[in-house]
Formats: structure tokens, sequence, C-alpha cells
């Protein structure tokens, strides 16, 4: 009896180890992906996309929900001990809660579809729920933590959007006119790339945690 429940232990932590190793290394190919950005048109140059909610994503769908958070967590710490931060590690755990919002929903549906239409389901959900989430999240945390560290008024950081585009002359025009666009694109970019590769790759993920 003692060597069963000893067995179940061992298997547990082994689990839990694998678990770790694999969200850490996903989160590892996270950081070097967000090197990899590029403007959009229609939004102001310090708002950059990039795909590293892609892993992150990998993890969440072969892993599960909790998986996500914890690769999306790993990224953020690593980009900040890699990179630094110039906002107090405020703009880095608004991020976190925007990658979050993104994955884990994502996650939770997932779960409960595994299929090919489950997963656009998860997906295009994820999408929505981040758009919004990134709005509100823009609005009432970043734009005022960016004018604060910049020593610039938010006024200012319009104006950059309104350079872009004319019709942004305030604060929600900014974000439903660069911010909820921006949210968007990413979210469906990163969703037909995860649809593209997750069928190749989900086997090798398996094989390592399991």
């Amino acid at each position: 009896m003692n060597g069963t429940r000893n067995e179940g232990v061992k298997r547990n932590n082994t689990v839990k180890v694998k678990f770790m190793v694999v969200s850490a290394m996903l989160g590892a190919v996270s950081v070097i992906l967000m090197l990899f950005e590029f403007p959009l048109p229609f939004a102001p140059g310090f708002y950059k996309l990039d795909i590293s909610e892609v892993p992150v994503l990998i993890g969440t769908f072969a892993m599960g929900p909790l998986a996500g958070a914890v690769t999306e967590l790993i990224k953020i710490l690593l980009n900040f001990v890699i990179n630094g931060t110039t906002t107090g590690g405020v703009g880095e755990f608004a991020n976190f809660l925007i990658g979050c919002s993104f994955c884990v929903p994502a996650g939770i549906i997932y779960q409960r579809m595994r299929t090919k239409k489950g997963a656009c389901i998860a997906l295009a959900s994820g999408t929505v729920i981040m758009t919004v989430i990134g709005c509100v999240i823009n609005a009432y945390i970043l734009l005022p933590t960016y004018a604060a560290v910049f020593g610039m008024p938010i006024d200012s950081l319009i104006a950059m959007g309104s350079a872009v585009n004319p019709a942004i002359d305030g604060i929600w025009t900014f974000i439903l006119l660069a911010v909820m666009p921006f949210n968007l694109l990413k979210g469906v970019i990163v969703s037909v790339i995860l649809l593209l590769v997750y069928k190749k790759i989900s086997p090798i993920l398996h094989k390592k945690i399991g």
C-alpha cells in the first residue's frame, strides 16, 4: 500500500517538474520572439506587435490554462531580468494581465472542446477578451503610466496617435482606433500561427510531459 502511494507521489512530483521545465522552455522561446517586433501603420510607434504569445498558447493547449499563466509569467519575468523596466514593473504587470486574458480563457474553452472547431472558438474568444481587457488596461493603467514615466501629459501621447490617424482626438478614440485594432490583429495573427503549428508540435510536448 505504501509502495503504491510512494509511486503515486513520485509520479506527481515528476509531472510537476516536467510541467515547470516545459513552461520555462516555452517562456524562454517567447522572450526570444519578443525581440522580433514591428510597428503598425494605424498605431503610434511605441505599440509594436510580436508573436510571443504563440509559445504561451502552445503550452496552454498542451497542459491547460494554468500552464499558460505560468508560461506568461516566466516570459514577463525573463524579459524583466534581461531588458529591465522603465515603468517600475507596472507595464510588465499590465502586460501579464493582458496575456493571461488571452491564454486562460482560450485554455479553459479548449479543455472542454478538444477539436479544431473548439480550438477556433477558444482562440476567437481569447482574442475578444484580450481586446476588451487590453483596452481597459491601456486606458486606466498603461497610458497614464507611460505619461508619468516619460514626463509628458496624456495629451502628448494622444497627439502621437493623431499624427498617425487624424481621427484620434481623445483618450477613447485612441483606444478604439489604435489599441483595439492592435489587440485584435495580434490575436488573429497569433491564432492563425498556432493553428498552423500546434498539431506538429503537440506530440513532442506530450512526450516530454508524459
